[in-house]
């Protein structure tokens, strides 16, 4: 708890009540959580600490870097000039978690060592973190991990105005590795799945960042729901891939080619998170990496989300041609909401320092981050704990 201790007011120290969210680590299931999709996704070793205080009437987040955020729990409303911004975040928390019952005030002071804006889901940690107080200060610990994921969906799309699905948030929520099922987004099918034996994971952190990005990330759940609605359909969960091509030219002349690539993604995505899966289950490593490395270039080739349309700025696809020359076995992909952001390699045990230098020497060292499988979601935790149990 150093990150934290010489910022807490010493006259109320005894008060403090600590809680953790960690950052999240897509593994396969690149945007397909938002058209009732499959996806394997982790929590990972690095987190939003908070080291909270109760308060009276309103909630304040002081965050290590950044101007604080102070919010009336009686003025929830929306605010279109907060869009994009933290606070719309935490303003639409509290007004989901109200709709359930009394919320309380309470002063946050965090740190982070999730990237920001790079993919690794620091705004799901963010929403889900204070779900994760809220849970602890006002509903006796009642709250169930999809709720909290679902307050920080609701957080996102209506008052940040990022149109995600619920990946990351239950990612966050969770904790562990996980297939996700989310068939029936209200209740998705969460199936717990054992971790990698012999690699390390890697992220590096290509310094993009996904602040300006909504609007490419709006036009894939877009572009799916257009092919979708062809079919008379709301998502593509209820079309199958022969469909698509059964009806190509027909659905050629009415969406484009750039949405029928990013639906035919949509399919086989699914189906590689399945074997994916069945992988780790009977310990097929090479069955496993393979799924990996087809998904980024299934994200590469027809979702197209590894660099900014139109933009010469392309540090993913730089990164994963780097993969491409240091990698000797294992497995890399882009990762997460794409564009800019971050590229996640499976490194076998042994050749990570290889690995790693080679990222750091383009990208810089405090950019490539060794991680590891959290098994714990946001959590309370004692003040002595460590985050990663």
């Amino acid at each position: 708890m150093k990150r934290l201790a010489g910022r807490l007011p010493s006259a109320r120290r005894g008060e403090v009540r600590w809680f953790s969210a960690p950052g999240r680590a897509e593994i396969v299931g690149n945007h397909t959580d938002h058209n009732c999709g499959k996806v394997l996704v982790s929590a990972i070793s690095c987190d939003i600490l908070a080291a909270v205080l109760p308060e009276d009437k309103c909630v304040e987040i002081v965050s290590e870097g950044y101007r604080p955020i102070r919010i009336d729990l009686d003025d929830l409303a929306v605010r279109e000039g907060e869009k994009g911004k933290s606070a719309s975040l935490l303003r639409g928390v509290l007004f989901y978690l109200q709709k359930m019952g009394p919320v309380c005030g309470f002063t946050a002071y965090t740190s982070s060592n999730i990237f920001r804006g790079a993919g690794v889901s620091s705004s799901a940690a963010f929403c889900v973190l204070i779900a994760a107080i809220e849970n602890a200060l006002a509903f006796g610990g009642n709250l169930t991990p999809l709720a909290m994921a679902q307050a920080g969906q609701f957080a996102e799309n209506v008052y940040f105005g990022k149109p995600c699905g619920l990946l990351d948030q239950c990612g966050v929520a969770f904790g562990g590795l996980n297939r996700i099922d989310f068939a029936d987004s209200a209740a998705p099918e969460i199936t717990p799945l054992p971790i990698l034996k012999g690699y390390s994971a890697v992220l590096t952190n290509t310094g993009g960042s996904h602040s300006a990005l909504t609007a490419h990330y709006a036009a894939i759940r877009r572009e799916m729901g257009d092919v979708a609605a062809f079919f008379g359909k709301k998502t593509l969960r209820e079309v199958t891939k022969e469909e698509i091509f059964d009806r190509l030219p027909a659905l050629k002349q009415r969406v484009s080619e750039r949405a029928i690539l990013r639906s035919i993604h949509y399919f086989e995505e699914n189906d590689r998170v399945d074997r994916a899966a069945e992988a780790l289950k009977i310990d097929n490593k090479c069955d496993f990496l393979a799924q990996v490395q087809e998904s980024g270039e299934s994200s590469y080739k027809l979702l197209q989300n590894c660099f900014v349309p139109g933009s010469v700025t392309q540090p993913v696809a730089l990164a994963l041609k780097l993969s491409e020359e240091l990698l000797k076995g294992g497995a890399f992909r882009m990762m997460g909401g794409g564009f800019t952001g971050a590229v996640l390699a499976f490194v076998e045990e042994g050749g990570e320092e290889e690995y790693m230098r080679g990222m750091a020497r383009v990208f810089g060292k405090d950019s490539v981050y060794l991680t590891a499988l959290r098994g714990s979601g946001v959590k309370e935790i004692e003040p002595n704990q460590g985050e990663w149990i």
